[in-house]
C-alpha cells in the first residue's frame, strides 16, 4: 500500500509539473509570436522607408549601361568628378574654418 502512495504521489507530481512547465511554454511562445509580429512590422516600415529613400525625386534608376555611347558615359563620368571635386573644396574650407574658430576659441 505504501508503494501505491509514493507512485501516485510522484505521478501526480509530474503531472501537475508538466502543467506549470506547459502553461509556461505556452505564455512564453505567445509572446514570442507577438514580438515577432512586432518585428515583422517594424521590418516592414524599414523596408518601406529604405525603398522610398532609394528612389529619390529627379533622380534616373539605375541600369546596365555596358553598351552604351562611351564619350556620353565619359562626359558623366566627368562631371561626376567634378561635383565630388566641388564637395571636396566646400568641406576642406569648412575644415579650415571650424579649425581656425577652435584655434580662436582655445586661445
Amino acid at each position: 500500500m505504501l508503494w501505491f502512495a509514493v507512485w501516485t504521489v510522484l505521478v501526480v507530481g509530474t503531472l501537475l509539473g508538466a502543467f506549470f512547465l506547459g502553461r509556461d511554454l505556452w505564455r512564453k511562445a505567445g509572446a514570442l509570436l507577438s514580438e515577432l509580429g512586432r518585428a515583422a512590422d517594424a521590418f516592414g516600415r524599414l523596408a518601406d522607408a529604405t525603398e522610398q529613400a532609394a528612389t529619390p525625386d529627379g533622380v534616373p534608376p539605375i541600369h546596365a549601361q555596358l553598351f552604351d555611347d562611351r564619350a556620353a558615359l565619359r562626359l558623366r563620368v566627368d562631371e561626376l568628378r567634378a561635383a565630388r571635386r566641388e564637395r571636396a573644396a566646400l568641406r576642406a574650407e569648412r575644415h579650415v574654418a571650424t579649425f581656425a574658430r577652435w584655434r580662436a576659441y582655445s586661445r
